[in-house]
């Protein structure tokens, strides 16, 4: 681990949680991704451990600690048995839902739903892509009409991860003229959860929500009526961020994985690890996962010291899903027809690795706000007032 980014802090933290993810992880990720599920169990006690609340202040349950310890987490969680399906599940309740409640929500809502959050009682997901609207955040439809003290809310929101078995979701919902992000129990009546089926990540749920006339408390709106895109749009850098670190730990492991593969495999009279055509094949790779592993780290240093680094969060998402998707495609071809078996966990990832480019925002959509960056010297400044 590179001392000009991580502490001897970082670094022993880095050890117990590998002891954690050998112990309590590892051995389940074939049974979960076999029951689409990952076990409740074990997201309690990853609460318990301080897991889930790294960044969160510690009277409200957490560890209060930078940026820096949550980098470590994302990658080594993403090298659970080989399982991008398992840091969607932690991501998604950590570092999507849980951002709106750190940086926007009230007191009632941090006591409410953030301490049970960071103990692993609570799990949540974030509701801002719909059927009809995709990308285009302005396009919802789904509304939340004021009655009283109450929001009655109805609409839909698809791919949402965590939506099938978590317990709440922050939603995006038209309020006006604006959008706001409301807390929705998932339990709530009027709500309906369809549980989707797709062709990798399987061990990360991922539901259909729809809402008619949910009856929800004021008291559940995040921040301010009308501020929820500038929320989205904040919230979005670390939600890009950390699925890039989580990209970089995957890759570890498949190179990992691969090299072992190649040490031990013989074919006429050698291990094939000393053939030059696979030599210098992973050579390349070992170049760019260096390369992007030092460009993520810096960007996560600069983020621990409070710097608004969208650009540098977006690019990070953009290539290291293409690089992901690369490299799983090389290391499968020098497992031969092996890495087409499903014993193999290099054949899962590269089902698993196709989706990285589209959720957490599409390719296309990062480069066009790396576009508005360089091109128009757009300048994204940073909309959470910390409550």
């Amino acid at each position: 681990m590179d001392k000009l980014f991580y502490t001897e802090e970082h670094i022993l933290f880095r050890d117990s949680l590998r002891d954690f993810v050998k112990a309590e992880i590892t051995p389940h990720i074939t049974k979960w991704e076999e029951e689409g599920k990952v076990d409740r169990g074990v997201l309690k006690k990853a609460g318990e451990m301080g897991f889930l609340g790294l960044e969160v202040d510690e009277k409200y349950g957490g560890m209060g600690l930078d940026f820096m310890y949550s980098a470590v987490l994302c990658e080594e969680i993403a090298q659970t048995g080989g399982s991008p399906g398992f840091s969607t599940v932690i991501a998604s309740h950590s570092y999507l839902a849980m951002n709106y409640l750190v940086n926007a929500g009230s007191p009632f809502i941090k006591e409410k739903y953030l301490v049970p959050s960071v103990s692993g009682e609570k799990i949540g997901s974030l509701g801002m892509t719909e059927p009809f609207a995709g990308s285009d955040l302005r396009a919802l439809r789904t509304t939340a009409k004021r009655d009283g003290d109450f929001y009655i809310i109805d609409g839909s929101k698809t791919f949402i991860s965590n939506g099938y078995y978590g317990d709440y979701c922050v939603t995006a919902c038209k309020t006006g003229e604006g959008i706001s992000m409301i807390i929705i129990d998932l339990d709530s009546e009027g709500v309906s959860r369809s549980k989707l089926d797709k062709v990798g990540i399987r061990c990360s749920d991922t539901a259909e929500l729809a809402f008619n006339n949910v009856k929800v408390p004021v008291e559940n709106l995040i921040g301010e009526e009308g501020k929820g895109f500038y929320y989205m749009m904040e919230s979005l850098q670390e939600e890009r961020l950390t699925l890039a670190i989580a990209n970089i730990g995957t890759m570890r492991y498949a190179l990992d994985l691969t090299l072992q593969y190649i040490s031990e495999r013989k074919a006429f009279g050698k291990s094939i690890n000393q053939f030059q055509v696979l030599r210098h094949k992973i050579a390349e790779l070992e170049t760019e996962w260096s390369a992007w592993k030092t460009f993520s780290d810096h960007t996560s240093y600069k983020l621990s010291q409070g710097e608004h680094v969208v650009k540098e969060c977006s690019m990070l998402k953009l290539k290291t899903s293409d690089l992901l998707n690369k490299m799983v495609y090389d290391c499968l071809q020098m497992f031969g027809g092996y890495g087409f078996m499903e014993e193999y966990p290099i054949g899962r990832l590269h089902r698993d690795a196709r989706v990285i480019p589209i959720y957490g925002g599409t390719s296309e959509i990062m480069k066009e706000i790396i576009s508005k960056i360089v091109v128009d010297n757009k300048n994204y400044k940073p909309a959470y007032k910390k409550v």
